[in-house]
């Protein structure tokens, strides 16, 4: 529906309050967001709507359909269309979520940059903007890198830290004049207050052990402190980073990603029956009987499939490293699908790029999404409980570097 020429602000208020919609401050905002731009097109043509004038410079056009996210929800507003040019306004763009600025901004880079494909002027008409000047996407690029390189080079000074989950995305982007691969690397930490926050993101060439041992120093030179247990996939390098930059830290491998590599090894006829022995372990009431079970199931692999049972029994001490915490732990610890679940939200905004025309979009982009999910943390509720934070605190662990030192006596011996 297009909006009226002309809005009587005080009787549409006075309506809604009469009828008692439920829907009243959803409708004022359109009321109001649309009477702005109402009044912005008549400046811009010289005259209000309907009048006849000699100062005339432009008519109006009919209107388009936009939908505005705001705090109210979801707001369908009319935008004037002009006879003569394009009409936008500013301030939709500048009151929108740090994210879609930042969607916003990537696609128009992307287009002013001459590395853009039909899908993204698609993209750019779908985002409501028919035309956007070099110096406005400038301008939203310096507005956002400001916050998110605030919140990159934060303080990280609400530790100790006690379990921190790693994880790495590939994402594509052109240089050089070529498409390559890199590495968006972030960490996820939980709070001495017990929530959940983002710590940092950084972009790698390579998901190496120089990368991560480099992205882990950048977080305990900005504070990050006290981590004792530290969840991941087995990327290449990161359990010697993690001994490097965070000592007195151990390694749970996610069991998730794990079991996809055990499975690997037998034959698919088998791999429902080696999965569902495999969970079994994570099923049992304490360490005692996950130690009990593991070497169970050990054996019963070990009989059929040699390789599978060996595979298991040389991560034994990555698998259970979440045994050395409080019981009400295990389900938040064993796995890396918290980070799975953080992923996924930012693959649903990066994936309407496809290829980004530099690094800095990268940051611009996922940074501005994990500044928005900490900001969602921090407004929920805790992720983990005081009183099991601080019993984790006190857990003694067994890092990397023992194992290694246990091994070697075992071997001397």
């Amino acid at each position: 529906m297009a909006a009226e020429p002309s809005l009587n602000v005080a009787s549409l208020l006075r309506e809604h309050l009469e009828s008692a919609s439920p829907d009243l401050l959803r409708a004022m905002v359109q009321t109001f967001a649309e009477t702005l731009m109402s009044a912005e097109v008549d400046a811009v043509c010289g005259a209000e709507y309907g009048e006849r004038s000699d100062e005339r410079t432009n008519s109006r056009n009919g209107y388009r359909q936009r939908d505005w996210d705001t705090r109210a929800g979801t707001v369908e507003l009319a935008i004037p269309k002009l006879r003569h040019g394009s009409y936008f306004p500013d301030w939709l763009l500048q009151h929108r979520r740090r994210a879609e600025q930042a969607l916003v901004s990537v696609v128009a880079t992307s287009y002013l940059l001459g590395v853009s494909t039909r899908r993204v002027e698609k993209l750019v008409e779908q985002l409501g903007i028919k035309s956007l000047s070099k110096s406005q996407v400038s301008e939203m690029a310096r507005h956002l890198d400001a916050q998110v390189e605030a919140f990159r080079n934060r303080p990280l000074d609400a530790g100790p830290y006690v379990f921190v989950w790693l994880d790495a995305l590939v994402i594509k982007v052109r240089e050089h004049g070529r498409i390559i691969n890199v590495h968006g690397l972030v960490a996820v930490g939980v709070n001495a207050d017990g929530g959940r926050e983002v710590l940092g993101l950084d972009i790698s060439s390579d998901e190496d052990g120089a990368g991560w041992l480099a992205f882990l120093r950048s977080l305990t030179a900005r504070g990050l402190s006290g981590v004792r247990l530290v969840v991941s996939d087995a990327h290449a390098g990161l359990v010697n980073a993690i001994g490097a930059a965070l000592p007195g830290a151990s390694w749970q491998r996610c069991r998730t990603h794990y079991l996809r590599n055990l499975l690997a090894k037998v034959p698919k006829s088998a791999q429902p029956w080696v999965a569902t022995l495999v969970r079994t372990v994570f099923d049992q009431p304490d360490t005692a009987a996950v130690e009990a079970q593991y070497a169970r199931v050990l054996e019963m692999i070990g009989e059929k499939f040699g390789d599978a049972a060996e595979h298991l029994d040389d991560a034994r001490a990555d698998l259970l490293a979440f045994t050395a915490f409080p019981r009400e732990l295990w389900r938040q610890i064993w796995s890396n699908n918290p980070q799975e679940r953080l992923n996924k939200e930012i693959r649903r905004r990066t994936d309407v790029v496809g290829i980004f025309p530099n690094r800095a979009a990268i940051i611009r982009l996922v940074g501005a999404v994990l500044a928005e999910q900490t900001d969602e943390w921090v407004e929920g509720r805790r992720y983990m409980g005081l009183d099991l934070i601080r019993k984790a605190r006190l857990t003694p662990v067994k890092t990397s570097q023992d194992t290694e030192a246990d091994q070697t006596t075992e071997i001397a011996a």
